[in-house]
């Protein structure tokens, strides 16, 4: 038993290092910045801005983003039709101003999601909860959200 105990003791801070910490978001990020250079790409490609709320001490927030990378179709919605931008909320940095002039979207938890139009006007704030499934996002559900939300779908010509 104390064989065990000491092998345990010895290959723990081993383990303990080996974990690297997520770095999805950056604290250091000026949002700000990043939103207008955003907003400047959507407008040159004609997407809108999905602006992706959290932090790196959110497991939903990792879950998302990891989401977001492995499927293909969303993958595909995600590159065809907006131009992501993560903004970090943590005790390091909550971006209080980004915050404020998004309409305090924090209030409906992490990970947030938000359309803007190339212009900055918020369209639609979302709370993920609703894009869920058991214990990860639902592709249907996460597909409509995005179709539903794009260029095409919110130009009143495609329904005259």
């Amino acid at each position: 038993m104390k064989q065990i105990f000491l092998a345990l003791i010895l290959i723990l801070p081993t383990v303990l290092k080996s974990q690297e910490p997520v770095k999805i978001y950056n604290p250091d990020a000026d949002a700000v910045k990043e939103l207008t250079d955003a907003m400047q790409k959507a407008k040159a490609e004609n997407k809108h801005v999905l602006v992706q709320v959290g932090g790196n001490w959110c497991p939903w927030c990792v879950e998302l983003h990891g989401f977001f990378e492995s499927e293909a179709r969303i993958d595909s919605i995600l590159k065809a039709d907006y131009v992501l931008v993560r903004v970090n909320y943590s005790k390091e940095n909550k971006n209080p101003a980004v915050m404020a002039s998004l309409d305090f979207p924090q209030r409906f938890g992490f990970p947030v999601l938000l359309i803007l139009d190339q212009n900055g006007k918020r369209l639609h704030t979302q709370d993920t909860g609703y894009l869920e499934l058991d214990k990860g996002y639902d592709t249907e559900k996460v597909s409509r959200f995005l179709l539903n939300w794009s260029v095409a779908a919110v130009d009143p010509k495609n329904y005259q």
